[in-house]
């Protein structure tokens, strides 16, 4: 008997109009090799699971307290008591140690408010295809499911399996990469993709390591390597200015989406946002772009206007 593959994913999401052509469910797998300074999905980086807390939630330790009792390690402390925002009784709430806690999540097995949370869950191909047919009846002819991250190739048995299986339901399949992977992946899992959402947020190397951790010269390889072997490119160009939006870098992108010919069927160009610092919040790590302000309209159609020129067919996402 075939051994079901297992993943590791931090949430699998339905109706989903922002990861790919129709309404998608989207499977979100854990652990990304990429650091970039933007990213708005802390919680995707690490491939192991990490503690995370949304203070909101909690009750308070004079109504509950367990998780106090469940950390062996002390890694739970208690704030001063201050006013509930139900009503004006004092509620002390707890913070969390990090330097103390092992990530052991036993205080998450015991939180009745779901303020405290492990950042993923293992699941197999097999449970995430029936959670996928529960949402098929709304794909119509575009939709489909996407599998992201975090950088879904990193988990590539779990990854192929499951597109594999899509396929043989007759559902789209997206994937939505980074590209920093051994390109012989990309290889096998193209015959079972029909869409790759490439993010593309560099073109100098030197300066892609300092933003996003990695050089970019696999990426612009595997991009090639797609194009040449009949895969279809959606090009996704996160903009943030003072880091990667400079004309000079918006130029070198478009033209060689325009390299890439016909397997760049669309470009998304996406605007910074902030709407990820909550979750460094809960993870208790610094926001490494705070002085970075999102771009406004003229400063997007400004950009839009270079993919244009190059003759491609280009969205603000």
């Amino acid at each position: 008997m075939k051994q079901e593959v297992i993943g590791h994913v931090y949430d699998i999401q339905g109706y989903s109009v922002h990861d790919g052509p129709g309404i998608r469910t989207t499977v979100f797998t854990k652990g990304c090799p990429l650091r970039c300074l933007w990213c708005h999905s802390p919680e995707s980086q690490n491939y192991q699971d990490e503690l995370s807390y949304m203070a909101l939630k909690c009750v308070g330790i004079e109504k509950c307290g367990l998780c106090l009792k469940a950390c062996s390690k002390q890694g739970i402390g208690v704030s001063a008591p201050e006013k509930s925002l139900q009503n004006d009784e004092l509620c002390s709430k707890i913070y969390i140690n990090r330097e103390k806690c092992n990530n052991c999540l036993e205080c998450a097995k015991v939180c009745p408010a779901g303020a405290l949370m492990p950042t993923g869950y293992d699941i197999s191909v097999k449970d995430a295809l029936e959670r996928i047919l529960k949402d098929k009846a709304f794909y119509g002819e575009e939709g489909g499911v996407t599998i992201s991250g975090g950088e879904p190739m990193s988990q590539f048995a779990f990854t192929y399996e499951l597109a594999k299986r899509c396929r043989e339901e007759d559902i789209t399949v997206c994937i939505d990469t980074t590209g920093y992977c051994k390109g012989e992946l990309f290889d096998q899992i193209i015959p079972y993709t029909d869409l790759f959402l490439y993010d593309l947020k560099h073109m100098d190397t030197q300066r892609s390591k300092k933003l996003t951790g990695v050089n970019n010269e696999l990426i612009l390889e595997n991009a090639r390597r797609i194009a040449s072997k009949g895969g279809k490119l959606q090009i996704r160009v996160p903009t943030i200015p003072k880091l990667n939006a400079d004309l000079e870098n918006m130029r070198r992108t478009a033209a060689f989406c325009r390299e890439l010919g016909e397997a760049v069927t669309l470009v998304q160009i996406l605007p910074y946002h902030r709407m990820g610092v909550p979750k460094y919040e809960r993870l208790d790590r610094k926001y490494p772009v705070s002085n970075v302000e999102p771009p406004d309209e003229g400063f997007m159609e400004e950009r839009l206007e270079i993919f244009r020129a190059e003759g491609l067919k280009v969205q603000l996402h």
